[in-house]
């Protein structure tokens, strides 16, 4: 099984910012890293293919996923992804990004948390066009030579491509029940966290409240996500964190205690364990990337 953890890092468009944009007109990639691609491979970060016209096809985990004109497929981090050998009429956008880049947005996107459990989303003709759009603005961006791009503005253009994603998302689908009581239990795993993110519930309590041993909840969170459950509200957390570190600037003491930890101290560890940095060189980062 390939791994892709740093993968994206080694192909990104921008100084600051993990993130990638191309199409059918400039999708070339290294031979080492194409390789490793078109073999089944750990996704290490966010995945989206955008149809314009043709179809394509793609296996993610267990499930072989078909998209054509005016569709989009999305694969999440820790899925086993395998794509088909692509058609010659084929028009498409990919973007790839991860979870440093997500953090950096200024709203949540609920679909990326599957509730409905479909990866694949399809548009309207008007809201396919928009779609498009934003694709070419992005890949334009970010195909630029200039090596002063905008991270503001890439940013911005991401946050409305992902919103545009989010309303197709739960108008086409609709709010069906999963037939699957894991997936079903996982989901209500997710929402609990978000519902009661900086309250620092036990894992005992947290099972409790959703009806299941503690044992039976860490499967569940493990065999959709990748994470035990107390490593996935880590990760969700200092998610979090980067999000308000981008747009509020509070201080460590006030990010820590509206996060729920008592120890400014343990939570700036856990902050530099999880991001790969500490506070202040992740603010340096924000501050440069805010003056490109």
């Amino acid at each position: 099984m390939q791994e892709t953890k740093g993968l994206l890092y080694d192909i990104k468009q921008h100084d600051k910012l993990t993130i990638r944009v191309s199409s059918n007109a400039n999708g070339n990639l290294p031979a080492d890293v194409l390789k490793k691609l078109l073999q089944p491979h750990r996704t290490a970060y966010y995945f989206f293919v955008f149809v314009d016209s043709g179809s394509t096809t793609h296996k993610v985990d267990l499930q072989t996923l078909s998209i054509s004109s005016g569709e989009l497929l999305y694969i999440l981090p820790n899925q086993i992804h395998t794509p088909q050998p692509k058609t010659n009429d084929l028009e498409y956008f990919k973007l790839s990004f991860d979870q440093n880049c997500l953090a950096l947005l200024p709203q949540q996107f609920s679909f990326l948390i599957n509730p409905l459990n479909t990866q694949t989303i399809s548009f309207d003709n008007s809201s396919k066009q928009r779609v498009k759009t934003l694709f070419e603005i992005l890949n334009q961006l970010l195909q630029s030579d200039n090596n002063q791009k905008d991270g503001e503005i890439i940013l911005a253009h991401l946050n409305s491509l992902l919103t545009e994603f989010n309303n197709a998302y739960f108008k086409n689908i609709g709010q069906e029940n999963s037939s699957n009581p894991k997936l079903s239990k996982f989901i209500e795993f997710k929402i609990n966290i978000e519902t009661h993110l900086t309250e620092q519930h036990s894992i005992n309590t947290i099972a409790e409240n959703l009806a299941v041993t503690t044992n039976n909840l860490y499967n569940i969170v493990k065999e959709f996500s990748g994470f035990s459950p107390k490593e996935f509200i880590t990760n969700r957390l200092m998610l979090e964190a980067q999000r308000k570190l981008h747009y509020s600037k509070p201080s460590i003491k006030e990010l820590a205690y509206e996060l729920g930890f008592n120890d400014p101290d343990y939570f700036s560890r856990l902050f530099k364990k999880s991001t790969g940095k500490s506070i202040s060189k992740y603010l340096a980062d924000l501050q440069e990337l805010s003056s490109n």
